[in-house]
């Protein structure tokens, strides 16, 4: 190696790990083998392969290699046991492709490098230095903080995920630190990644602090007594030895044992049958034609090659379940393992493109995986449209295509004050690529202001089309049901077009599409999916907005800004609806999509739309019996605690009940304070204290006071006079509906001061409100599910269902039963469909544990069937990683199989209460989206409008004298939402009530 030499080091273990958590799970047709990760290394490594050898896109290497981690056990472990000692094997299904990729490597023709006893960060740093010392310029390929140690002026990384350099600038950007004295950094922070121990309560600004005061850790150490900081001056004295085997832990050796010099990694010509070969052995048949394209083989004549698989014990690699991406810790999103998608409306030129007669909608799902995971997003191309002429041709184009993303940007979040400030238009350009990889975006602003201009927020930027002309062009696209509209949580947009007289026709929800794929593994935000499937960081909004007192609302935001991130958010959905929609049809999840999330969408809008209206009045009213409630519980409180104190401070009511008064019980959390939980409360008030049940009162009615009548006020609209509530279709993992802004889900209804609060939602002049609620819905569901015979015949008898269970149990006669008997075999009903447990029930019944355990133990007895279903429900989850409810959506559970007994534990529990809970959640779902029409067609469409869901309720205005007319309507359709999907075999019973508030129509 020489001078003018350039060296490519690819962090190969950084490599597998984003390949096998990035993408889809993916098995070879022809035997199951897994073979995601090696599909997405190889995608990975081709384009990169392909933008090195091309001298237009910049540097050329002249060396490349690959370098691994041999195996987890390393010469740093000799040095500290704990050294990585949180990680766990890796996943099963990974196992085998750590050899196969290594062939994978060699398939390329390049280098592939591992030293047992090192990793591959200590392979790299010594290359690098090597090269170094020659003068040759070394890019490192990864972006992972441990190498940055060893950036110089002549050694880079490159993070080929983000398509960006790393170089000193960066680092000390990034890090607050230059490179070498990252090392230092690193050995006063830690890494809880790897379980390198650092200094408690240093983060990486305050490193970079101390670093830049005093110089380097040893100088830090020898002077830290001079610290100002009393806890920091503390922990760094008490910690120093852990500062220094972090340091040790945390350098990179560059003195590592190589088998292969700096020569011998010369990068030799692509040889592309010996790859062809590979590939055509994996059946990565893009791929493989890609390649064979590119390099000019003819892949018919090349036979496929004969690959080894290593299993168990042969197959060694790193611990990659709880490795960080290239240093980045992942959160839920990035963990997340992809589900499925359907293909009801993708065009034909989408559909076939690339792939072969007969192809399967798993191939179509696994090819626009491999494509999008690695394709580039490209800022440069996006158009700002400014006139009408533009804006009809993109709409032509749109309509030719038959496929839009469309977003909007507007001044608020809250879709029923947002004033719009332009839309946002991504369509495929299928003539350029049918595959789909092309695709153009455009912003369009429509109420931009300069920031100057009149005192309300500045004038009107110039050259913006006028919002009444968009408006009618964007209409006629949006409710055009030829063409299908893509949006991420599109219920916003719907919900704002309304406003403006659009109703949107066809459409598809890219965040649906994940949730009914991927409920319970991962996020569904649109950042976080396009992490995870595309590979790419979407603009974040605090960058063209700001944050804290330099936010400003988007109108207010330059329009090339604006465009940049407008355009990549239509973009990257449209990119995720490539991912997404194929993945429906492969693990056959259309129908739960289509027919339990997509339909549902609309209708929460209207409902939103509609809102409810509140009496300030009670509020009012409501709001001062609380706070003299309040200041009554207060005194007491002081009386038996002997002094006044801030009841709300955790920290002094921790030292009054632990401290001071000596409860049992005590425990303090991580910042050395008492623990002052609900749970902590509840548990000495179920002891018979009574200054905690005090506190636990006091806490109800301060809630009550701060959340409900002194905030519902505030989110009454000035306009409507009315609450709307948001509903969140994808943020719980079981199906049912969240409400915010304000939260109508919460609101207590087993005390009268939260039943009081109800009272305030009231039915306008000439209406009523009708509350109709399911019955026992998740006992209903159970007994549906795990088929037990007694439970069903109390159903369909009409028996009081736990009278019947204490019958059951304690052999009581249902006549005559004291409700003490009857309240526990309640308990027992309800614990054991959220999986509780013998300390739980004990506690919920003030009993012993051992009184408790007996009572469980003997409700399996009696009912042998649910203990079944349970037993039967975790191993399905175990074996799958997920459950279903009755009509097929799906849960994952990915850590049911955690080595953590109580992680497991908890998971266990979730997976039994999931399809309980899903399916009832489920029921009411079809419900609401049979709601309308049902009404409709009874004629009482106009004079009845659904309001709100919560729970198992759902809350409708009417007219007076619809009331009976109605709820015989409303009965049927919930009643009978389950079929004809399903024929439940235990009747679903709704209670219903009119009123002139929710309280007593309750």
């Amino acid at each position: 190696m020489k001078k003018s030499d350039h060296l490519f080091l690819v962090d190969g273990s950084g490599f597998i790990f984003r390949a096998f958590h990035a993408l889809p799970p993916l098995t070879r047709k022809s035997d199951g083998l897994p073979v995601g990760a090696v599909s997405g290394f190889c995608n990975m490594l081709w384009k990169l392969m392909t933008d090195a050898r091309d001298t237009s896109v910049g540097v050329t290497p002249t060396h490349f290699a690959v370098i691994f981690d041999y195996s987890s056990k390393t010469f740093r472990k000799e040095i500290y046991d704990a050294y990585k000692a949180n990680r766990s094997a890796p996943p099963e299904e990974l196992v085998p492709q750590f050899g196969l990729i290594r062939e994978a490597t060699r398939a390329f023709n390049l280098p592939c490098i591992e030293t047992e006893g090192f990793e591959a960060d200590d392979i790299i740093a010594t290359y690098a230095r090597m090269a170094e010392a020659v003068g040759a310029d070394v890019t490192i390929i990864s972006s992972d903080k441990d190498l940055m140690q060893l950036v110089s002026p002549n050694v880079h990384m490159y993070d080929s995920m983000k398509d960006k350099q790393i170089g000193i600038p960066d680092v000390i950007e990034k890090w607050g630190v230059p490179p070498e004295k990252m090392i230092d950094l690193q050995a006063l922070t830690g890494d809880s990644t790897d379980n390198i121990p650092g200094i408690p309560g240093i983060g990486p600004k305050t490193a970079a602090q101390l670093l830049a005061e005093y110089g380097d850790l040893d100088t830090l150490l020898g002077r830290a007594s001079e610290i100002k900081q009393q806890k920091r001056r503390e922990s760094i004295i008490a910690n120093a030895e852990l500062a220094r085997l972090s340091r040790s832990l945390v350098t990179l050796r560059t003195d590592t044992p190589i088998e292969v010099p700096l020569d011998g990694l010369l990068l030799e010509p692509q040889d592309g049958p010996k790859l062809v070969a590979f590939l055509k052995a994996m059946e990565f048949n893009s791929l493989t034609r890609r390649v064979a394209d590119a390099t000019g083989t003819d892949a018919g004549a090349v036979e496929a090659a004969a690959v080894k698989v290593q299993w168990g014990k042969d197959a060694h690699g790193p611990d990659l379940d709880a490795a960080p991406i290239d240093g980045v810790e992942l959160d839920d999103a990035t963990k997340a393992s992809p589900g499925s998608n359907g293909t009801a409306r993708l065009s034909p030129s989408l559909t076939a493109a690339g792939l072969p007669t007969g192809a399967a909608p798993v191939d179509l799902a696994t090819m626009r995986a491999e494509l999008f995971a690695t394709a580039k997003i490209d800022h440069s191309g996006y158009v700002t449209i400014r006139d009408l002429v533009t804006l009809d041709a993109w709409i032509a184009k749109a309509r030719e295509t038959g496929l839009v993303a469309f977003d909007t940007e507007t001044t608020s979040l809250d879709a029923m004050q947002a004033e719009i400030a332009g839309f946002s238009l991504a369509i495929a350009d299928n003539d350029a690529d049918p595959s789909g990889l092309s695709i153009r975006a455009a912003y369009v602003p429509l109420g931009h202001k300069t920031g100057h201009g009149d005192l309300l927020g500045g004038g009107p930027a110039d050259n913006q089309i006028p919002l009444a002309d968009a408006l009618a062009r964007l209409k006629a696209l949006l409710e055009d049901p030829s063409v299908l509209k893509v949006g991420q949580n599109l219920k916003y947009d719907y919900l704002l077009m309304r406003r403006y007289g659009i109703i949107i026709e066809s459409f598809d929800d890219t965040m649906l599409m994940s949730y009914a794929l991927d409920a319970g593994d991962g996020s569904h935000g649109m950042d976080g999916l396009s992490e995870h499937f595309l590979g790419h960081t979407p603009i974040a909004y605090k960058d063209v907005a700001g944050s804290g007192k330099s936010l400003v609302t988007f109108d207010m935001v330059d329009i090339d800004r604006a465009t940049a991130y407008a355009a990549e958010d239509a973009d990257v959905t449209l990119r995720l609806w490539m991912v997404l929609k194929p993945r429906l049809a492969a693990e056959k999840l259309t129908t739960v999509y289509e027919r339990l999330e997509r339909p549902l969408l609309p209708v929460l809008a209207r409902m939103e739309e509609r809102g409810i209206s509140v009496d300030r009045q009670i509020l009012s009213r409501l709001s001062g019996e609380l706070a003299q409630g309040a200041a009554a519980l207060e005194d007491e409180i002081y009386q038996l605690a002997g002094e006044r104190f801030n009841i709300g401070s955790p920290k002094q009511l921790g030292d009054i009940l632990f401290g001071k008064m000596g409860f049992p019980g005590g425990s303090k959390t991580k910042t050395g304070q008492w623990s002052t939980s609900a749970q902590v409360l509840e548990d000495l008030a179920a002891a018979g204290q009574d200054l905690p049940r005090k506190i636990v009162d006091w806490r109800q009615l301060t809630k009550l006071k701060s959340t409900y009548t002194d905030a519902l006020p505030g989110f009454i609209h000035p306009d409507t006079k009315r609450v709307h509530t948001s509903y969140s279709l994808a943020a719980t993992t079981t199906g049912r509906l969240s409400s915010s802004e304000p939260n109508l889900q919460n609101i207590p209804v087993r005390t009268a001061e939260g039943r009081k609060i109800r009272t305030a939602f009231v039915s306008t002049p000439g209406h009523k409100l009708i509350s109709a609620d399911y019955s026992q819905i998740e006992l209903r569901v159970l007994a549906h599910v795990a088929d037990i015979p007694q439970l069903k015949q109390a159903f369909a008898e009409g028996m009081d269902i736990h009278a019947m269970t204490a019958s059951e149990m304690f052999g009581v006669p249902v006549e005559g039963m004291p409700s003490e008997v009857r309240r526990r075999a309640k308990a027992i009903n309800f614990g054991i469909i959220y999986g509780i447990s013998a300390f739980g029930l004990a506690n919920q019944l003030s009993i012993e544990r051992s009184e408790a355990g007996d009572y469980i133990r003997k409700y399996f007895e009696r009912f042998p069937g649910i203990r079944d279903y349970m037993e039967n429900t975790k191993a399905v989850a175990r074996e799958k990683g997920y459950v279903e409810t009755i009509f097929g959506r799906r849960v994952h559970y990915p850590e049911i199989k955690s080595s953590n007994p109580q992680v497991r534990a908890f998971n266990e529990r979730a997976a039994i209460n999931a399809p309980i809970q899903g399916s009832a959640a489920d029921v009411i779902r079809r419900a609401m989206i049979k709601m309308e029409p049902a009404l409709a067609k009874a004629g009482l469409g106009e004079r009845v409008r659904m309001l709100l869901q919560v729970h198992d309720e759902l809350i409708f205005e009417v007219e007076d004298n619809d009331v009976e007319r109605t709820m015989p309507v409303i009965v049927s359709v919930m009643e009978n939402a389950a079929m004809p999907a399903v024929d439940m075999k235990v009747p679903l019973k709704v209670d219903a009530r009119a009123a002139s508030n929710w309280d007593e129509a309750h």
